[in-house]
């Protein structure tokens, strides 16, 4: 399995296409991929980059990080682990507090 890559501050322009291509001058790429926002489709300017192995992974980091790519200079670190979500659904009128509604009138 290769190491995966955080990349920030991407231009909303860009393809994984295009990004897949930049990270291949500095080697093996399994997978590239850019998060786009599920309503409007739209990217939300970071993604990630999987390497091969972890030197493909940190030759593309010392190589990238830092350095302009279609106008915006990216971040590229390794990528930390997804936090696991709450499997309740939250927010809304309600959620927490843990007391009941006051009630003024009877």
């Amino acid at each position: 399995m290769g190491a995966k890559l955080y990349v920030g501050n991407l231009s909303y322009n860009v393809t994984e296409e295009r990004l897949q291509q930049h990270f291949e001058q500095h080697g093996s790429v399994v997978s590239a991929r850019i998060i786009t926002d599920k309503f409007s489709g739209r990217s939300k300017g970071f993604g990630f980059v999987e390497m091969s192995s972890d030197q493909e992974a940190e030759k593309a980091t010392n190589a990238l990080n830092g350095t302009d790519f279609e106008g915006r200079n990216i971040v590229v670190s390794e990528a930390r682990p997804q936090a696991p979500r709450d499997s309740r659904s939250g927010g809304g009128f309600g959620a927490g507090g843990g007391r009941p509604p006051r009630r003024d009138r009877y």
